[in-house]
């Protein structure tokens, strides 16, 4: 029995080795990253539609795994505004959609995951995708939040960016 399940396990590693177009290159993937130059551009260029459209926002940038990368709390917003953005963020990279999608879903109660998986699905953020990769979502503490990431990514992105990951 032994002899027999070596053999075996000996067959599988030879035909994996040997497997038609089982290169390195498969075995991989290249990730895009959101650059710290090019997160303070998002949050500059949020700020400043914020400023425009006389609002006091806080905005947070994560990368695709989840990890802030820039945050900003303009002058005279709220105490919890920070922790409001980061929250949006990252229910937008989970979900891999705008936030205010995610809330339509649990209003309506056809998904009600994001409410004990202790998400923020509160409109106000958008994932960032470039080449149909999330390669990281933007958090916005205001009731036009998702305007102010939309405004934003297309000012940093210059069209290369599309709306939704999933």
């Amino acid at each position: 029995m032994r002899i027999r399940v070596c053999m075996l396990l000996l067959i599988v590693v030879v035909a994996i080795s040997f497997a038609p177009n089982a290169s390195a290159q498969q075995m991989t993937r290249d990730i895009k990253i959101i650059s710290s130059a090019g997160a303070r551009a998002l949050v500059d260029a949020c700020a400043a539609w914020a400023e425009k459209n006389k609002q006091t926002v806080a905005i947070a940038v994560l990368d695709w795994g989840g990890n802030l990368i820039e945050s900003h709390a303009m002058e005279g917003a709220a105490a919890n505004a920070i922790d409001t953005a980061l929250l949006k963020a990252k229910s937008a990279l989970r979900w891999r959609r705008p936030t205010s999608e995610t809330n339509k879903m649990v209003r309506s109660g056809e998904n009600l995951a994001p409410t004990f998986m202790n998400d923020f699905p509160q409109p106000g953020a958008l994932p960032i995708v470039v080449n149909g990769q999330v390669i990281g979502a933007m958090g916005v503490s205001s009731a036009q939040g998702e305007q102010c990431a939309q405004a934003a990514i297309d000012a940093v992105f210059k069209g290369q960016a599309t709306r939704a990951g999933r």
